[in-house]
């Protein structure tokens, strides 16, 4: 049940919350291209919040 629950795509914003940030700093890993699991439908970043989790699991989060 949790992966079906985990598996939601959220916007901008609230990816921000889950991961902790703000919204300007989720757009700044975007922008400068650090290899978070971001996908543009239409005009907007959509995030599945499974892709996040693996995202930080796997540590290239960390990387500057």
């Amino acid at each position: 049940m949790s992966e079906i629950i985990n598996d939601k795509w959220i916007n901008i914003d609230e990816a921000a919350t889950y991961l902790g940030v703000k919204s300007v700093t989720v757009r700044d890993w975007i922008r400068k291209d650090k290899g978070m699991p971001a996908h543009k439908i239409g005009k907007q970043w959509k995030f599945k919040v499974s892709e996040l989790d693996e995202w930080v699991k796997s540590g290239r989060s960390a990387i500057d």
